[in-house]
């Protein structure tokens, strides 16, 4: 076996919830499925677009995650369907079979609250996945998310489906770069939430607003927005 060389100095970070720690990983008895689930976060952390997802051809043509299971006695590819199986049966992630052209696609998604929201709406034909579909009515297509989705998560929160959408109302009235300096100036405000950046466009709008730089370091009063006209709707 190779010997690991360190990490170097400067390197990219995937984001792995808490909860897995404290919760999910004293469960996980099985070394491929503790495998499989690690990866499947990484892949998802690096996703693009709304809901992000991946396919069961992508993890198949992955030759990390392949050479990983390959130590298996079993096919690479059979230990990959039964480690998706455990991580399915316990939670960690949602499963769907879906229609690609006549072809049968499986995908799976992060379980969590906003993933089972559009699941539910995939299922119903309410929604699609590019070039995916679970069923015969008229679907409509589920665009990709710009990076003001991903800087939103990043810094704020969670990303819901309500505000994503606030997000995507946001997007059609303001320019793209407006919304990310409003939401950088929300975190160096430290008034982490939706109505406060809404709040910040807004003023932006009626008032007026400077190059578009960010003002981390301006001597900005962080109540502001509160004293102003929309203060009643801005929580702290």
């Amino acid at each position: 076996m190779d010997e690991f060389k360190g990490f170097p100095a400067r390197m990219e970070f995937t984001s792995v919830p808490n909860l897995f720690f404290s919760t999910l990983l004293p469960r996980i008895n099985d070394m491929t499925e503790l495998k499989v689930t690690l990866y499947l976060m990484a892949v998802l952390y690096r996703k693009r677009g709304y809901p992000r997802f991946v396919t069961l051809s992508e993890l198949l043509r992955s030759a990390n995650l392949m050479s990983g299971l390959g130590r298996d006695t079993r096919p690479p590819g059979e230990v990959l369907r039964n480690a998706l199986e455990m991580a399915v049966r316990r939670g960690t992630v949602i499963h769907l079979a879906l229609d690609r052209s006549g072809t049968s696609e499986d995908i799976y998604l992060l379980n969590t609250e906003s993933n089972r929201e559009v699941v539910a709406r995939i299922q119903s034909g309410e929604v699609r996945l590019s070039g995916l579909r679970a069923g015969q009515p008229a679907l409509v297509a589920v665009e990709e998310r710009p990076d003001i989705f991903t800087l939103y998560e990043q810094n704020i929160g969670m990303l819901t489906p309500m505000i994503a959408e606030e997000l995507c109302e946001a997007e059609k009235l303001y320019p793209e770069a407006w919304i990310k300096d409003a939401v950088k100036e929300a975190v160096s405000l430290n008034k982490r939430n939706i109505r406060y950046i809404v709040r910040i466009l807004e003023r932006w709008s009626a008032e007026g607003k400077d190059d578009g730089t960010h003002r981390r370091y301006s001597k900005t009063d962080p109540d502001k927005y509160i004293k102003g006209k929309y203060g009643h709707m801005v929580r702290r």
